[in-house]
């Protein structure tokens, strides 16, 4: 079992002392989530939450995720990154696969793309991206991305972009890690084709349901090779409960461990004490 740390709505001047307490503390990664803007009024429900609210106040802070992250890497020597996620089809497969790329280069290769197809369709239109479309595009668009941080040259022609020959660097040296996030049939069998799923935050009993399904469609399609299920867990605080989470198959759990020790609304140094403890408490005894 992992575990890593949720930035979501943190205090953007948090953000450098939580990835160096991390970092020394030998959790695994920062999640890092996505939004380029909060409109005050949509039509749009937000998809997680019973009554289709939003989760933040508008006070809210969503740093750029890739600027943010080539931050942190500089003040950091292991931890990793990922995005929770990432919505790429608001923006330019070439965009993103610049930013991307460049972040791996930068950080050693300590990069995942975390992407979702999005769900505010106010956003999609200020940005001048379609709605309908965003699921075939971004299925395109990763099949772009991932030709464009490869060497050398590299031509593309699809029904949404076209690539004539050319070159990108720098180019990552590794391949980078690609999550997908959703619980439509369709997002399950897009991660499966990828190297992992991530979820928001589920009961145990919940996301080891969807492991479950997950390695069901990977066995049908013949998916091989590591493969990543990565949640927040809703009911798990003991060691115990995130080995029978991991005996599910869970391999990899977000969370803001202060939230267990002060609460969410806690300071920078509570929130630092209860990485600290929580690392003691549970990560210690896991072995992880």
């Amino acid at each position: 079992m992992r575990f890593s740390i949720s930035t979501a709505f943190l205090p953007v001047d948090q953000l450098a002392p939580i990835a160096v307490a991390a970092d020394q503390l030998g959790y695994h990664a920062l999640a890092v989530p996505d939004h380029v803007v909060d409109i005050e009024e949509l039509a749009t429900p937000y998809p997680y939450t019973p009554d289709g609210k939003r989760r933040w106040d508008f006070s809210a802070p969503w740093p750029d995720p890739w600027v943010l992250i080539g931050h942190l890497a500089a003040v950091t020597s292991r931890l990793e990154f990922f995005t929770s996620v990432y919505v790429s089809p608001l923006r330019s497969p070439y965009s993103v696969a610049k930013a991307v790329g460049t972040a791996a280069v930068l950080s050693n290769n300590r990069v995942a793309l975390g992407i979702g197809v999005g769900w505010c369709r106010e956003e999609f239109e200020l940005l001048e991206q379609e709605f309908r479309t965003r699921g075939k595009r971004t299925d395109e668009g990763l099949a772009l991305i991932k030709a464009l941080w490869q060497p050398g040259w590299t031509e593309f022609e699809g029904d949404f972009y076209t690539a004539p020959r050319l070159v990108m660097e720098p180019t990552p040296s590794v391949d980078i890690p690609i999550y997908v996030g959703g619980l439509s049939e369709v997002a399950y069998a897009r991660a499966a084709r990828h190297q992992g799923w991530m979820g928001d935050i589920y009961t145990i009993a919940e996301a080891t349901g969807y492991a479950a399904r997950l390695a069901e469609i990977r066995a049908e399609i013949g998916a091989t090779g590591d493969f990543k299920v990565i949640t927040a867990l809703s009911d798990a605080f003991l060691p115990e409960h995130f080995v029978a989470a991991e005996e599910g198959g869970v391999t990899d759990v977000w969370t803001m461990p202060w939230a267990y020790y002060h609460g969410l609304d806690a300071s920078i140094e509570q929130k630092i004490d209860g990485m600290e403890r929580f690392h003691a408490d549970v990560i210690a005894p896991l072995g992880s």
